[in-house]
């Protein structure tokens, strides 16, 4: 086992889990790289500060570039907002440090290419921030696919829905700003990279994107609420996506169905710790939808619990992506979600704005 000195850029919601993770990281999965919590950085030094004695980092500082060129932080994390994703990581690679970067991978295309080609050209290991693939039950999906379990796939069906911006009373915030912190932009790469994951490429796309409330108290909204697509995927199979920040009662709605030529799959993330199962097969009278609970037999659920059923949750999932992102740095190989495979999240992205600006199919080929 060695140390490895870990500086986290961000310190609020998704900088608290990445902490949490990193410390924890090595008692659940063993690790031979063992993090060290070096730096921690925020806007402010009081918040830099008081994040450093919350989280257990040695040191806190307000100034990105201090924390990327400090020699004992040896790995980057991410946690920023996108606008500010490309010139951090550049710099880090610079440095020939690995770099982990939350979702999505820039603020647009050309800071999606440019972050890619600096990771590239670096060598060093990088990973994309896509948390929800990685519970155990999605897990086993992508291998229930991957396996022929279903068949051939026909049909994929897949949603990422909250309710934060449900009431139209809800005050503008930086949330309500720019393209990039709008529906598109924060909640599709989810269901996106999800569905790359368990069918593979998306060949073409259409799309409508539409904000349901312009103004809001405090200001004018200058994104997106909500979203529709549909694609169709390199293996043949047609898909339909939903997105949205106004779904009224949804709180964690990234949500798949799966059909194929010889069953069927379904999951709620608001149930994370169940998949549903249909398998074409047996008497017909007896046929249905099986509730399958995660257990130890699962993808990365035995090293937090040994009992079926008792279930994991978010932070694990932030943890699992802290065990891969160390493999990663150990082995020198890459390990999905890479950077290039967030790129592919923002291509698509991508096509779907042209598609809603041009009202036409969109071949992800032309982005």
């Amino acid at each position: 086992m060695r140390e490895i000195g870990i500086g986290i850029l961000g310190g609020g919601y998704m900088g608290k889990a990445h902490s949490v993770a990193m410390a924890a990281v090595g008692a659940v999965f063993a690790t031979t790289l063992r993090p060290r919590l070096e730096m921690i950085c925020a806007s402010r030094p009081d918040s830099a500060e008081r994040y450093r004695r919350e989280y257990g980092f040695a040191r806190a500082t307000a100034d990105w570039r201090e924390l990327v060129n400090d020699p004992r932080v040896e790995a980057i994390v991410i946690a920023t907002p996108q606008d500010t994703h490309r010139q951090i990581a550049e710099a880090a690679f610079a440095l020939g440090k690995p770099v982990f970067c939350e979702k999505p991978l820039g603020a647009g295309l050309e800071d999606s290419r440019a972050m890619v080609a600096a990771a590239e050209a670096s060598g060093q290991a990088n990973m994309v921030g896509f948390n929800y693939i990685r519970t155990p039950a999605s897990q086993y999906a992508r291998k229930l696919i991957a396996d022929g379990v279903i068949g051939q796939v026909t049909m994929f069906r897949g949603e990422h829905t909250e309710d934060f911006y449900a009431d139209p009373q809800a005050p503008a915030t930086w949330r309500t700003t720019g393209m990039a912190n709008g529906t598109m932009g924060d909640l599709a790469p989810h269901m996106i990279n999800g569905a790359l994951a368990l069918l593979g490429p998306i060949a073409s796309v259409m799309a409508e994107i539409e904000t349901v409330h312009p103004t809001r108290p405090g200001g004018e909204v200058t994104n997106d609420d909500h979203a529709q697509m549909m694609v169709r995927f390199d293996n043949g199979a047609m898909g339909q996506m939903y997105f949205s920040r106004i779904a009224t009662g949804r709180k964690m709605g990234y949500a798949y169905e799966i059909s194929g030529t010889r069953g069927a799959i379904r999951f709620d993330q608001e149930d994370q710790n169940a998949i549903w199962l249909y398998r074409m097969e047996g008497d017909e009278a007896m046929r249905g939808f099986t509730k399958i609970l995660t257990g130890p037999a699962h993808p990365d659920y035995q090293p937090f619990c040994l009992g079926p059923g008792h279930g994991t949750g978010y932070q694990d999932q932030i943890i699992i992506e802290a065990r891969d992102f160390l493999k990663a740095i150990e082995t020198g190989q890459p390990v999905w979600p890479t950077f290039r495979d967030g790129l592919e999240v923002t291509r698509v992205v991508q096509a779907a704005l042209r598609s809603a600006s041009d009202r036409r199919w969109i071949d992800i080929q032309d982005i």
